[in-house]
C-alpha cells in the first residue's frame, strides 16, 4: 500500500485541455516558451487590448491550464474518494480577468497539460516547477505588447507552491511583480497524513513512506513543504491566500502555517472557504464569488 501511495505521489496523470477561451468569445494566441532550465512550455495569451496589466495563472496538481476532467476515469479514480469526482473547467476564470482588463497568460506547468516532460516525470510539489513560474515571467516581459506591464500572479496548489519556491530560489525575478493570489498551496506532508488516516494506515508508517518518495523523487517530504524550507517567509509582494477550511485532503493549520509564515511586513490577507470538503470547490470559488480576488488584484495593479 506505501508503495502505491508514493507512486501516486511521485508522478501524476496528464489532464488533457478540453476547454479554450474561444468557448468565451475570447481572441487568444497558442505560445510556446522555455521554462528556466528550457523545458517547453505550452499556454494561452489572451490579450486585452489597452491594457497595462497582465495576470499569469499557475494551474493545480492533476489539472492542465484548462482544467480537469476528474467526473472521467482516469481523473475520478484518482481524487474521488475525498469527494473530487467533479469537472473543474477554469477557462472561466480567464474570461472573468479579461473582462476585468487584464491580459490573461495561462500555460501548462512541467508533466502537465501539452507541456514538456522534464525530471523523469516527477512531480516534486513545486520545487521542479518553480522553474516553470521563472519562465512565464520571462516570457511576458519579452512581449512587446507587454513591455512595462504590471504584473500579477494568480497561483493554485502546486502552481502556488512552485511560486512560493521560485521566489525563494530566485528573487530577483519577482521585483516587478504587483501581487500573488496562492489559492490552496500546502505541504505534502499533510496530504498525506490525511491519506494514512483515510486508509487507516498507522502514522508511524509515515517515516517509511517519506523514505520511498525521496527515492522516486529525490526530495524529502519536508524539503517539498514552503512552511519546513521557509519558501513562505521569501514572500515580498502583497499576498491573498484563500482555501477550503475543511478540505478533506489537507489540514486549516497548514495553510495557517503557510500564511503566518509570509513576512508581517507584507501585505497579506487569509480567507476560508466554509461549507464543504471538496477541494475543488476552492479551485471553483474564483468564478462563483470572485469579488475579493478581483478586488485585491486592482488594488495591488493599480
Amino acid at each position: 500500500m506505501l508503495e502505491a501511495i508514493a507512486d501516486r505521489f511521485s508522478t501524476s496523470p496528464r489532464s488533457p485541455v478540453l476547454h479554450s477561451p474561444a468557448e468565451h468569445g475570447l481572441d487568444f494566441e497558442e505560445v510556446t516558451f522555455p521554462s528556466e532550465d528550457g523545458i517547453p512550455l505550452e499556454g494561452w495569451f489572451v490579450p486585452a487590448p489597452g491594457s497595462d496589466r497582465v495576470v499569469i495563472v499557475n494551474h493545480p496538481r492533476f489539472f492542465s491550464r484548462s482544467g480537469l476532467p476528474s467526473h472521467l476515469e482516469p481523473w475520478r479514480s484518482v481524487n474521488g474518494e475525498t469527494g473530487n469526482d467533479v469537472e473543474v473547467d477554469l477557462v472561466p476564470d480567464i474570461a472573468l480577468l479579461h473582462a476585468a482588463g487584464y491580459h490573461v497568460l495561462a500555460y501548462d506547468l512541467r508533466n502537465f497539460g501539452l507541456s514538456g516532460g522534464a525530471n523523469g516525470g516527477v512531480t516534486t510539489s513545486g520545487r521542479f516547477e518553480s522553474r516553470d513560474v521563472v519562465g512565464s515571467l520571462r516570457y511576458a516581459r519579452s512581449r512587446p505588447d507587454l513591455r512595462g506591464a504590471r504584473i500579477a500572479l494568480f497561483s493554485r496548489c502546486l502552481g502556488a507552491n512552485a511560486t512560493l519556491f521560485a521566489m525563494q530560489r530566485a528573487p530577483q525575478e519577482f521585483m516587478d511583480v504587483c501581487c500573488l493570489v496562492a489559492c490552496q498551496p500546502l505541504s505534502p506532508r499533510a496530504v498525506l497524513e490525511r491519506t494514512l488516516e483515510r486508509r487507516r494506515i498507522p502514522a508511524e508508517r509515515m517515516e517509511e513512506l517519506d523514505r520511498l518518495i525521496r527515492l522516486r523523487t529525490g526530495f524529502g517530504l519536508d524539503e517539498m513543504s514552503p512552511v519546513e524550507t521557509g519558501a513562505a517567509g521569501s514572500v515580498r509582494v502583497p499576498t491573498l491566500v484563500y482555501q477550503v477550511h475543511d478540505d478533506l485532503m489537507t489540514r486549516p493549520a497548514d495553510v495557517q502555517s503557510m500564511f503566518d509564515g509570509i513576512p508581517s511586513d507584507v501585505p497579506k490577507e487569509l480567507f476560508w472557504i466554509h461549507g464543504t470538503t471538496r477541494r475543488w470547490d476552492g479551485y471553483l470559488h474564483f468564478q462563483k464569488d470572485p469579488d475579493r480576488v478581483l478586488e485585491w488584484l486592482a488594488g495591488h495593479t493599480g
